[in-house]
């Protein structure tokens, strides 16, 4: 029985299809949600590809209503498995599979329990991170460890490129590890106490660019934050999301929070610490472009502070 919605969990799913000791008695995802401007029902990612793949699939709203407890325990599991799922799993349900259900997290537990793993490596300068296969228990990603593979990171990240790269660790981590547990030959160890971090979902706020931190932790910001909550800049001519950046030496007579030449046709932020390059930037309601673009088509910007 697989739990899964989001893009991290379908190269999970297409492990296990592949898997010809395995049999899915059913892909359980998030219910379809509104989509775009035409508020359209949307599947999720595991609901699309599991629809293709022809496999059964539930989309309760309420894991916890009692007929959904029912019916998942009807189709008797002999062990759940759950990755990006999005959704709390009663305690009712954990005790449904006699092996248990095990969950792919993408971060070294108990660093980064939570809802915004990836995001918070990248913005936290972590020189590594990881999967870590647990066995689930009534807390928020407290279970015990049954597997674990560290990844190292490079400081040129962002979160989408780093979610796929933990994906395809993360299906290849349960491909080996699997087996053993059924079989007993692997301990479940209980988490360190130490280390212990908590992430949470992220608000359209996180995404703002502070001139009073350093460039370097801003230039983290912008790529941990894609796609999703967006790092961005209130200038005068309007909300300027940042899509790219990079990092400058600052300069004798820097103002924290004024935009600058970057030494070329393009603009740079000035911070606390160094001066932020804005190398690719999207106005609002426009395209993505260049900071030179941009600055052709408001010159105004130069010299001007933003918030």
């Amino acid at each position: 029985m697989f739990f899964g919605s989001g893009t991290f969990a379908v190269p999970v799913l297409e492990m296990l299809v592949a898997a010809s000791e395995v049999m899915l008695v059913a892909v359980v995802t998030a219910p379809p949600r509104p989509v775009g401007r035409s508020g359209s029902l949307g599947r999720t990612p595991v609901g699309e590809r599991a629809a293709t793949l022809g496999l059964p699939v539930l989309a309760p709203e309420r894991l916890r209503d009692p007929s959904v407890v029912a019916g998942l325990a009807a189709l008797r599991p002999g062990i759940g498995l759950l990755a990006d799922y999005g959704k709390l799993v009663p305690e009712a349900i954990l005790g449904v599979p006699p092996h248990g259900i095990l969950n792919l997290h993408p971060s070294l537990l108990p660093r980064h329990r939570g809802a915004t793993p990836i995001p918070a490596a990248i913005v936290e300068g972590d020189p590594e991170t990881g999967v870590s296969l647990f066995r689930m228990d009534a807390g928020m990603d407290t279970g015990p460890i049954v597997a674990i593979e560290s990844v190292a990171l490079f400081g040129d990240e962002d979160a989408p490129g780093l979610e796929a790269r933990l994906a395809a660790v993360a299906a290849g981590l349960l491909r080996r590890s699997l087996g053993p547990w059924l079989r007993g030959e692997i301990p479940a160890i209980a988490q360190s106490r130490e280390r212990v971090s908590i992430t949470r979902l992220l608000r359209r706020d996180d995404g703002r660019l502070d001139p009073a931190r350093p460039a370097a932790a801003l230039e983290r910001q912008v790529r941990a934050y894609q796609p999703w909550p967006g790092a961005f800049l209130q200038a005068p001519a309007g909300r300027i999301g940042v899509l790219r950046a990079g990092i400058a030496p600052g300069q004798v007579g820097d103002e924290p929070g004024h935009l600058v030449g970057d030494g070329g046709p393009g603009l740079a932020l000035v911070t606390a610490d160094g001066r932020l390059r804005l190398l690719e930037v999207q106005p609002a309601g426009g395209r993505r472009m260049d900071a030179a673009a941009l600055l052709r088509g408001h010159p105004g910007l130069m010299g001007a502070r933003v918030g």
